[in-house]
């Protein structure tokens, strides 16, 4: 997993012209930060089913899934992390989250990983 540069994992209250500021208007700027946060849970979703399935067994039980300690560590590990949202503001108020707006008046394009 990549490393999160000093993200809260918890949510913290901010002011609302700040976020609005890069974009000139609050809507894009939640536009924005939806397409990151989605793209970063999307990525890491992949990420996590990758690792799981590592431990997938199409003879295993109930029981033998709660007691492999390994798989619940990795688990846990994700529990732990910063949430996507929270990930997706801490880029764009450290101008690390690139964006565009198309040309034509559809919605704002956001460049992923």
């Amino acid at each position: 997993m990549e490393n999160k540069k000093k993200v809260p994992t918890n949510t913290i209250t901010r002011d609302i012209k700040n976020l609005a500021a890069p974009t000139g208007n609050i809507y894009e700027s939640v536009v924005i930060l939806y397409k990151r946060a989605n793209q970063i849970a999307v990525a890491e979703k992949k990420e996590l089913m990758k690792k799981l399935e590592e431990f997938r067994n199409d003879r295993d039980t109930m029981e033998e899934v709660f007691e492999n300690k390994e798989q619940i560590e990795i688990s846990k590990y994700y529990e732990r992390q910063p949430k996507p949202d929270l990930v997706a503001i801490s880029e764009f108020e450290n101008g690390d989250l690139y964006y565009r707006k198309a040309q034509n008046e559809n919605p704002i394009d956001i460049k992923g990983e």
